[in-house]
């Protein structure tokens, strides 16, 4: 068309740009009324921290969890701190599919090149945790549910509250449906009190070995407490009452009155709900600058919001919101790598919600991930099967289909993958049974190569600049100058030794 129009015009310069440059700005101004119109009808505001009460990464009880999240003092044994998978120079995560937790061969190594020792408990070459790393970015935002499984659980649900809404919470600790009145104020803090009590991410094999929860908790909390008798002994340097009486502005507390795993789980929930990055090109665009985006990415926007008689991909009737999820679970059948979590007859498959509620439509369903800073946040499924993103959206196009076309040499070699086809069928043959009894579910949806790389471009949009900036991250990493209480926090290296 442009060139049929130019020949027209080729003897009046004038005409020539007026009539060139008139039906591109009108193809603009048509696809930014498209998705105006859809970004009104769906209530968009591009910014769903707005209304909710959220710390900054300088207040002190924010600086305490930060000290507390990056201190091996946490783990069993020493080896491991909340930060070995979640790290904010690696997405939140740790970059892998599977995480190494405790026993690696190098402690501070994070992300790839980080390898399980071959001396560890349980030794089989893998990773011994069955589940991706979800990251921490933007977890204040959630208001029903923590973890793939969604086993910390807000009763309530009450929307922009994060759980903290006096309805209770519901644990592991406590039967399905139970409040438990030790969760603390909100969901981050609430799972703040499980990755200690797994054996695989920190609790490891020795010092604490054989004992519950609770008692792990308390051996920790009188670890840095510096009081009680803990098991695995006390710290040979320790000045966490100090930071402790500063985070909680409690200048005449004692250890045994500040130092409880109540306070170090709300301080660690401080420090990752402080975590808010949000600030995409996405909510620009939305609030209203049409520059912000690519002609691309508006094509993917359009495709992504759109349904399927409308011609689009239907990804924001699970993907909703500003928030880009309905917190619910789905069955979506993403590639199932790694250990699982130990169910059905292999031993490796991962059952997902159902563990939970024991509802048979749950099987093989996971929590609907938040697509804010997706582009940073792989690898993609709750076993870290997709290791591209594509591969991730082709996944919820055709599940079958890359199942039959994946490509295994794609994983580290350390991953086991024996029974991967098996125990992925099983979740694909789910969304067909479910389908068949009526379950709402996602449907294969076939899109050309270019409108998968149309909502890829979208995709790009929906992150903020400053998680792929480390001088921006800088504010949740440690400085060297920043007190460090016990000499243990970790000094996280990449594969290459540089420091992270």
């Amino acid at each position: 068309m442009a060139l049929s129009l130019f020949l027209v015009g080729c003897n009046d310069k004038s005409s020539e740009d007026t009539l060139l440059i008139a039906p591109i700005n009108q193809a603009h101004t048509s696809i930014d009324a498209d998705i105006r119109s859809i970004i009104l009808a769906q209530n968009l505001t591009g910014d769903p921290s707005a209304g909710r009460s959220l710390p900054h990464i300088d207040t002190p009880k924010a600086q305490l969890g930060m000290k507390l999240f990056f201190t091996k003092s946490l783990g069993g044994d020493l080896d491991s701190a909340c930060v070995t998978c979640h790290h904010p120079m690696l997405g939140g995560g740790d970059d892998m599919s599977l995480p190494i937790g405790v026993d690696a061969e190098v402690v501070d190594l994070l992300g790839l090149g980080r390898f399980h020792s071959v001396n560890g408990e349980h030794f089989d070459g893998g990773p011994t945790v069955p589940r991706n790393s979800p990251t921490t970015f933007n977890i204040g935002l959630w208001d029903s549910f923590m973890f793939h499984d969604g086993r910390v659980e807000s009763l309530g649900k009450t929307p922009n509250v994060g759980g903290d809404d006096g309805l209770g919470i519901r644990t592991p600790d406590v039967p399905f449906g139970a409040i438990d009145t030790d969760a603390g104020s909100n969901l981050v803090a609430a799972q703040a009190r499980f990755p200690v009590t797994s054996k695989e991410e920190m609790k490891n094999f020795g010092n604490f070995d054989g004992i519950d929860n609770a008692a792990v908790r308390q051996s920790l909390e009188q670890r840095l407490g510096d009081y009680g008798d803990p098991l695995g002994g006390m710290l040979i340097v320790n000045s966490w009452l100090a930071e402790f009486k500063n985070g909680f502005s409690e200048p005449d507390g004692t250890a045994e009155d500040l130092i409880t795993y109540a306070n170090i789980a709300s301080a660690i929930g401080e420090y990752e709900r402080s975590q808010v990055f949000v600030e995409t090109p996405w909510k620009k665009y939305v609030q209203g600058d049409n520059s912000a985006l690519s002609d691309i990415a508006k094509r993917g926007a359009k495709l992504f919001f759109s349904s399927r008689q409308d011609g689009g991909a239907d990804c924001s009737s699970c993907h909703s919101g500003d928030f880009f999820t309905d917190e619910s679970f789905h069955v979506i059948g993403m590639i199932q790598i790694g250990r699982g979590k130990g169910d059905g007859d292999f031993g490796t498959e991962d059952f997902g919600r159902f563990r939970e509620t024991r509802d048979e439509k749950d099987k093989y369903a996971f929590r609907t991930p938040s697509l804010l800073n997706v582009s940073s946040t792989g690898p993609w499924g709750h076993a870290g099967g997709a290791v591209t993103l594509e591969q991730a959206v082709r996944t919820h196009l055709n599940p079958q289909e890359e199942l039959n076309n994946y490509d295994i040499s794609q994983l580290s070699p350390n991953i086991q993958a024996v029974d991967m086809v098996t125990n992925t069928q099983h979740a694909i043959d789910k969304i067909v049974m479910n389908r068949a009894d009526g379950i709402t579910s996602i449907e294969d949806i076939s899109l050309t190569d270019t409108q998968v790389e149309e909502l890829l471009a979208f995709l790009g949009v929906l992150t903020d600049p400053c998680v792929e900036d480390r001088e921006c991250l800088s504010q949740w990493i440690p400085d060297a100058s920043d007190t460090n209480p016990d000499t243990l926090r970790l000094n996280a290296i990449d594969g290459d030794g540089n420091y992270l």
